[in-house]
């Protein structure tokens, strides 16, 4: 086992599965074969079982395999519902689940589609349902998490179904019960489909119906592509050991496979391999960074390092402590690399991308500073205050910006047309990944002795109990969903691939801070999902 092997297996308590040459080209021919057999299968659906088909590629991890059929799908679907071919009011799961898929998908379904259903609502209140209700409730619960403001059908459906699912819940049967309970805390919205994957296909491997080709094809797909995130992990832990930083900064946490997975869930596509490896880079940084000022750093010695990533010079780096010097020049260094990287991948010889990168790092060293003024000095800021720093330093402007140089096929010099295009997006997903983060830090950042959170802050400004600022944070969270699902409808098709990727982002710490602090904290359930998602293939 080399080094790589050993750094990884040592996080992770897995043993590594590495295929040879031979095996993936075998690998990739049958999963060829397979996807031409299903596109056939495809061709012959009926088109009330196109939503339910759509839904299941999604769920096993195979909408970049069936991309094209997908949106030819959803495109079959819109035309019904515009010339009226298809009565989706008869039945409640595909008219919700028709209208989640398209809206997921940058369509502007209308949410007149729940109009006739809306009539219905009082003479359901209080009956029993049967399990076929239920599921149709229960979807379209998952369908108001596409809400937008101001939407007032949306905002009945969503009382109603809520009161309808938590008033039956008793009467379900407990696979149904758990996914009810699961969907009123993890929206299918909110999700990242990847790290769910590997049980959405033992789930149906299970099912009686299911398409063999299909199931086939999607273990395949996940050992394939579970393989190129393993070689892109170990060379990953490549650079962060020859980095050596780690041995420098005793104070801050060691998480490589952590960020690494976190790349995984913003962008698992095969074809985003040089984002993984950017955004990889920028997460290990943005956690040494966050340390540094949290913890280790005097004020002074702050601002001088502030000062000094705001210039990118080394005019006062002498000033600094040691450990500061070396990170200083190791952020400079990964930063020119990253840099170098986009240019080649883009072939913008003449363009150099790092001023962008560099005022990414320094708004975000400036936002830290603040905080750790406040934190230092003992003051508790209001919360429009907090959140008018925080959404920076919650690293979303930085992570959607290496998304923006990674994936964009414009020139270099339209960049700063499309970041500013998207700053109401990058603004609100970069509010969720804060008020995630708080909810799942919170305990532990104040027993660390770290800067405050938003709870702190609205439990001091509103004088409530710590119950109530957390769900009051819910409550914005939810407020900043419905924002981030208007970007989504408005980007332009050129855009969708960014947009899902900045959003992605909201969904990983979902996921990330949904049992607490999935960073600092190596137990638990994100070890679980490093083992099954990038050490241990499918058997087939």
């Amino acid at each position: 086992m080399n080094d790589d092997e050993l750094l990884i297996t040592s996080q992770t308590s897995g043993a590594m599965i590495s295929f040879s040459p031979l095996l993936k080209a075998t690998y990739k021919e049958r999963a060829e074969k397979l996807k031409d057999e299903f596109v056939d299968v495809l061709s012959e659906v009926p088109e009330l079982s196109k939503p339910h088909i759509v839904e299941t590629i999604r769920k096993l991890g195979l909408s970049n395999v069936f991309h094209t059929e997908i949106m030819d799908a959803l495109d079959s679907i819109v035309s019904n519902l515009n010339a009226n071919n298809v009565d989706f009011e008869e039945d409640i799961l595909d008219t919700s689940l028709s209208f989640r898929l398209l809206r997921q998908h940058g369509y502007h379904a209308s949410e007149d589609m729940f109009i006739n259903f809306i009539g219905e609502m009082d003479l359901r209140k209080g009956e029993a349902g049967s399990k076929s209700d239920f599921r149709g409730i229960l979807e379209l619960f998952e369908a108001t998490r596409l809400a937008l403001d101001g939407e007032e059908v949306m905002e009945k459906v969503k009382t109603f179904s809520y009161q309808y699912l938590t008033d039956n819940f008793l009467d379900m049967d407990i696979n149904l019960a758990k996914q009810v309970a699961y969907a009123s805390e993890n929206p299918c919205h909110r999700k990242v489909l990847w790290f769910d994957v590997r049980h959405q296909i033992h789930t149906y491997e299970l099912e009686d119906n299911k398409n063999l080709i299909l199931l086939e094809l999607a273990k395949l797909n996940f050992n394939i592509v579970q393989d190129m995130h393993l070689e892109d992990l170990k060379q990953m832990s490549r650079w962060w050991k020859n980095l050596g930083l780690i041995e420098n900064m005793s104070f801050t946490r060691d998480r490589l496979v952590e960020s690494f997975l976190w790349t995984v869930g913003v962008a698992c596509e095969p074809q985003h391999a040089l984002l993984r490896k950017c955004l990889t880079k920028v997460v290990t940084f943005v956690l040494v960074l966050d340390d540094a000022y949290d913890i280790y750093g005097s004020l002074e010695e702050l601002e001088c390092f502030t000062r000094t990533v705001d210039r990118w010079d080394y005019e006062e780096v002498d000033q600094l402590p040691e450990c500061m010097k070396i990170c200083f020049q190791a952020l400079v260094t990964t930063t020119n690399e990253i840099a170098k990287d986009i240019q080649k991948d883009k072939c913008w010889n003449n363009n150099d991308v790092s001023p962008f990168l560099k005022t990414g790092w320094a708004d975000f060293c400036k936002a830290l500073l603040l905080e750790a003024w406040w934190d230092k000095k003992r003051c508790i800021p209001s919360l429009e205050d907090y959140l008018s720093s925080a959404w920076i330093t919650s690293s979303g402007p930085l992570l959607s910006l290496v998304a923006l140089l990674c994936t964009t096929d414009g020139k270099p010099e339209e960049l700063y047309e499309k970041w500013e295009d998207n700053q109401d997006l990058i603004y609100y997903t970069s509010l969720v990944i804060r008020l995630l983060n708080d909810q799942g830090t919170s305990a532990a950042e104040l027993e660390r002795g770290d800067a405050h959170s938003s709870i702190l802050c609205y439990m001091e400004e509103a004088s409530v109990t710590e119950a109530i600022a957390r769900e009051h944070m819910k409550d914005i969270i939810d407020s900043a969903w419905s924002k981030i699902n208007m970007e989504l409808l408005n980007a332009k098709t050129e855009q969708q691939t960014f947009v899902n990727l900045v959003i992605n982002t909201a969904r990983v710490c979902h996921f990330i801070y949904q049992k607490g602090d999935g960073f600092s904290v190596q137990d638990g359930d994100t070890k679980k999902k490093i083992k099954r998602l990038l050490i241990e293939p499918i058997k087939l």
